[in-house]
């Protein structure tokens, strides 16, 4: 698991599948439990990494649309 977030950062899973679901490709293993689990592809090594957060190295956390969008979001809360 890679996405820095994520609170099994760090960990490895045995790799059961990769599939398109949920509108988007996902990696799914079984988890500490034994149930199956999945995760966005670009939460974990096996994806190409993302562009943006590449090209910080670390120096931002959130994408600018990501931004946007949480500014979006809050304006519609305080409606």
């Amino acid at each position: 698991m890679t996405h820095p977030f994520h609170p099994l950062t760090g960990r490895t899973f045995e790799l059961v599948s990769t599939e398109h679901t949920w509108g988007e490709s996902r990696v799914f293993y079984v988890d500490a439990r034994g149930d199956l689990a999945a995760v966005p592809v670009k939460w974990t090594d096996i994806g190409e990494p993302d562009p943006y957060v590449a090209l910080a190295c670390g120096r931002a956390c959130c994408r600018p649309d990501d931004l946007l969008r949480l500014c979006d979001l809050i304006a519609e809360r305080r409606r």
